[in-house]
């Protein structure tokens, strides 16, 4: 095992000592042949972490009644078959497998893997630890996981152990943030392959199976080109050649004597089957065939047997006037082959839109999975939030030791986990759903303890609990219902103050007897309002309390916290700061009709055919499919009570017995806030999919958001790479919204939506733009073998979100209010709520012995246009820190140079030296030299930041990476 050595020591020493005599990389690979068709065979095997069982059933093999997959065994006995014969190859990908396999092993077997490794044999590709979805994950979570993997990579195994390709071979539909992540990573190519059947067969046809994709090409522009290539036929070997002891194909059989002799036949039915039409697809005489599936290789030996027959007999060999080579190989060996082939010139079509919605058919898109299982989706950002929260608190307080570190890491391990395209998809069966939750629970209630102490240690409260209220989106929360008096510590962990509207719930209405103190001493202004009466009724909701506590938290400091002392009295609150809302019944007021634009909750129903034919597919879990033959229904609204006070007014809007909604206007802004409440759905024939819907009273251009960094225009019934044919008018113009959709005129007027959590959404009438927020299904068509139905405490689950409707344009606008980007950034980083205990001390005691506010960041240090996007321990007095020019070119006001010094940026530590190093932080940005097709100078060099120079500029939509030596 590497144990706690520093990442960055591990860069220095690994190229110039265990890793010295190592011919792994480029230097590795089986040459190739001019005048031949080159078969690279790559054997693999696709290891979901979690779809039809758990991550731990599918790493020991249980249940195979439910599956037969045992990764153990997998990774086993491949080593043992790939050190037989030196000239096999295997890609692994999944870190989060391996690393737990790894830690199980003894040295000598160890010492196996590293020669494995060291000599090219076993290469690791991408490297996260896991093979993360692209539509549904937040860019951070991805960029964390695909960090944490690299990392496990970097200290056990060093250069060698650096993946060079990314290999993305079962998500369904692919991102251009994706490309423009891996490109950032370092790596040399991107390997696909669920693109749209219309799309994947004019590639086929005119040789566009491998092109070049600009991540970026409104702002990076070419650093984010990476080359791209689609897999001919799925990741599944051929037709006949499925070898694994799960297949059923006849073993390749050489021997002329036998009866049973079938090499030629299975050669011939090879090239004519797959190698011939392949050719047409790619750019030179190289074909990549990919040798394995899911779980395949727990008996590798029968594998590899039959594959070593395949290459004994087709190599050298002159088939039908063409000379073939077949040899064993990986990715990155491929893409370096046509590298070399092609002069690095791809004559294709630079592509810079992505590959959104996935259709394997005219009548199956797979858009449903964008918001299947919305509270898990919605667990998820709520699990990212608290681990930054907590890596923050940890380099804070240098909270680095074993001990911390484990509990760090089960959250990080367990969000990496969540990424997998089974998990945050939501297309997993119930019980590995109900486990993910439980696998990030356990994260966070390890985190908890950090946080815990490290506030403790800021505060100086020493020996106090710091707790966190997990179900306050129903208003449940123990302390806050039952305490006489507490304290409510916001940490935000932001590079910038914000704002926040505290919500607490309460048990009673009695606002004579609540008083709230923020860290000078003055009281601050609250109003009690009604809790929805539908929230109160939520299955499972363990509270008596009735009403919210709302109040204002101002200018929590950046990067710190803010304590506020809330106390329950005898005496009548001072000055009336507490106030009752005025409640009186009305219709449906929204600040929403004073900007042309209406709202409307309706569903559809879907499709419940029976998958026999194209045109019979069902809605399920991955596929968004209305019934053809029954329209869009409005969810009528029965009654509606308002309630206003200082400081925001609530529409409570009672639609049925299954959807509810609550409406908030904040006082002075423009900004209104539409919280839903939903299910349990009802669930009879078809299925039930809900949306909310915005209709705006002009034309205009409809974006999404690329996984929450950049935007993407959307134009119905549109691609930009090919002339689409639509007979799926709703569903083939779903695309996946990370955290928002807009609709804009151009400068003057417009609206943009902000969800918090990922959603499917789209535009399917004119001047409109809708949000999907729950669904269920009556069938499966994709192998997971259950509808989607998901359950709680006995019935079907109730899902609470929010959008935030912001107008936008020089109509509304000034460059001094917070941007849509700002605003999102605070619902996926929002400040933190901790409660804690005076322990009997009076608030006046209280302020005298405790620091009651805090920011480790220095005023003014950190730009406008400059997102904190990373702060965590890495090792041995070093920090990694990524720092992120979050506007991009389309931002008139706002996009420009970041400039950041970093000497004069932290208070709670001072940084000695830094080093740059790629997206990933496994290898130093000036040892990366990308392989590049389609540019003049293919060894182009970025700017690298120089050692002793803390001075940082970023260009819009820029991340740079760095290592930190800090010292306390």
């Amino acid at each position: 095992m590497a144990g706690p050595r520093s990442f960055s020591v591990l860069l220095l020493v690994a190229a110039h000592l265990a890793f010295a005599q190592a011919e792994c990389g480029y230097a590795s690979c089986h040459p190739v042949k001019e005048d031949h068709v080159n078969i690279h065979l790559v054997p693999h095997s696709h290891d979901d972490l979690g779809w039809l069982k758990t991550f731990e059933q599918y790493y020991y093999g249980s249940h195979d009644n439910v599956q037969r997959a045992g990764v153990q065994y997998i990774i086993s006995s491949v080593v043992d078959a790939l050190k037989s014969n030196k000239d096999r190859r295997f890609i692994y990908v999944e870190t989060g497998y391996f690393w737990k396999w790894w830690t199980n092993q003894e040295e000598d077997v160890r010492s196996d893997v590293r020669q494995l490794v060291n000599n090219g044999q076993l290469e690791f590709i991408s490297g996260g630890w896991s093979m993360n979805d692209e539509a549904t994950t937040y860019y951070q979570d991805t960029i964390d996981q695909m960090t944490w993997g690299l990392r496990r990579l970097n200290d056990t195994f060093g250069e060698c152990g650096r993946p060079r390709v990314a290999w993305q071979i079962d998500p369904f539909g692919h991102s251009r943030e994706m490309a423009s992540i891996f490109a950032q990573i370092g790596f040399d190519g991107f390997f696909l392959n669920r693109i749209d059947s219309q799309d994947l067969q004019i590639r086929r046809t005119n040789k566009q199976m491998e092109f070049v994709w600009r991540g970026s090409p409104d702002n990076l522009g070419e650093s984010t080109d990476i080359y791209s290539n689609v897999l001919f036929r799925h990741y599944s070997a051929p037709s006949g050649l499925c070898f694994d002891v799960n297949c059923a194909d006849e073993p390749i059989i050489d021997d002329p004597e036998s009866p049973e002799y079938n090499v030629e036949n299975k050669v011939r039915n090879f090239i004519s089957d797959w190698i011939t039409p392949a050719r047409s697809g790619y750019a030179s005489d190289n074909i990549l065939v990919p040798m394995g599936d899911d779980f395949q290789y727990q008996a590798a030996g029968k594998n590899f047997a039959n594959i070593d027959k395949l290459i004994r007999y087709m190599s050298g060999k002159e088939i039908e006037g063409v000379k073939y080579n077949v040899i064993y190989s990986t990715p990155s060996c491929y893409l370096n082959a046509v590298y070399e082939a092609t002069n690095g010139v791809l004559d294709v079509p630079l592509k810079t839109d992505d590959f959104f919605p996935y259709g394997s058919s005219d009548h199956t898109y797979w858009s449903g999975y964008f918001t299947s299982r919305p509270t898990g989706k919605g667990y998820n950002r709520f699990s990212n939030n608290f681990l930054q929260v907590c890596k923050q608190l940890s380099v804070l307080t240098d909270a680095t030791s074993d001990e911390d570190t484990a509990k760090l890491n089960t959250l990080r391990e367990a969000l990496g986990v969540f990424q997998h395209h089974d998990g945050i998809t939501g297309t997993e069966k119930e019980n590995v759903a109900h486990d993910y939750i439980h696998l990030l629970h356990k994260g966070i209630t390890e985190c908890e303890d950090i946080t815990s102490q490290a506030l403790a240690k800021l505060t100086q409260a020493a020996d106090t609990e710091f707790t966190t209220c997990h179900m306050l989106n129903i208003s449940e929360c123990a302390v806050a219902e039952k305490e006489e008096s507490f304290v409510l510590t916001l940490y935000n962990p932001l590079g910038r103050p914000v704002s926040k509207y505290v919500r607490l719930p309460v048990v009673d209405d009695n606002e004579e007897q609540i008083d709230i103190r923020n860290p000078s001493g003055g009281r601050v202004i609250a109003q009690i309002v009604p809790i929805h009466e539908s929230v109160l009724a939520v299955p499972g909701r363990n509270s008596e309390a009735k009403f919210d506590l709302v109040f204002v938290a101002e200018d929590i400091p950046a990067l710190g916290y803010k304590s506020y002392f809330i106390q329950r009295t005898r005496q009548k609150s001072p000055a009336g700061r507490v106030t009752k809302s005025q409640a009186f019944p009305g219709k449906l007021r929204s600040l929403a009709e004073t900007l042309g634009v209406s709202v409307e909750f309706q569903y559809y129903t879907g499709n419940s055919g029976d998958s026999s034919s194209a045109d019979s597919t069902p809605s399920t879990p991955y596929i968004f499919r209305p019934h053809p033959d029954i329209p869009l229904q409005a969810i009528e609204v029965s009654h509606v009570t308002t309630y206003s006070g200082p400081l925001l007014t609530e529409d409570h809007v009672y639609y049925n017995d299954w959807f509810s909604a609550v409406v908030r206007h904040y006082n002075d802004s423009l900004v209104s806030e539409y919280v839903h409440l939903v299910g349990p759905l009802p669930y009879d024939e078809n299925g039930v999919e809900v949306i909310v819907r915005f209709t705006a009273d002009f034309e205009g251009k409809v974006y999404t958001d690329t996984n929450g960094r950049e935007f993407i225009e959307r134009i119905r019934n549109f691609r930009p790479t090919w002339n689409i044919t639509v007979v799926e008018p709703e569903a083939a113009n779903y695309y996946p919204v990370t955290t928002g959709i807009s609709i804009q005129d151009g400068s003057t007027k417009g609206i943009v939506v902000l969800n918090d959590r990922a959603q499917g959404g789209g535009s399917v009438v004119d001047q409109t733009i809708e949000l999907m927020i729950h669904r269920n299904t009556k069938k499966d068509g994709q192998g997971v073998g259950e509808a989607l139905n998901e359950e709680a405490f006995g019935v079907g689950v109730v899902t609470r979100g929010s959008h935030l409707l912001i107008p936008t344009g020089s109509v509304y606008a000034s460059p001094d209010d917070l941007t849509p980007k700002e605003i999102s950034q605070q619902i996926a980083l929002d400040a933190w709520i901790f409660f804690s205990s005076p322990n009997g001390a009076s608030f006046e005691e209280y302020q005298e012995s405790h620091l009651l506010q805090f920011s480790a960041i220095n005023s003014e240090a950190l730009p406008r246009n400059v997102h904190l996007l990373t702060l965590e321990p890495w090792g041995d007095s070093t920090v990694l820190l990524r720092l992120e020019n979050f506007f991009g070119q389309e931002d008139e006001d706002h996009s420009d140079i970041g400039l950041v010094n970093l000497q004069d940026l932290f208070t709670s530590f001072k940084v000695l030296s830094l080093r740059e190093t790629t997206l990933g932080a496994n290898q130093y940005l000036q040892d990366n030299n990308r392989i590049r097709f389609n540019v003049a100078d293919a060894k182009s060099r970025k700017i690298v930041q120089e050692d002793d120079d803390f001075i940082v500029i970023l260009e819009p939509m820029q991340i740079r990476t760095f290592i930190l030596k800090v010292s306390y």
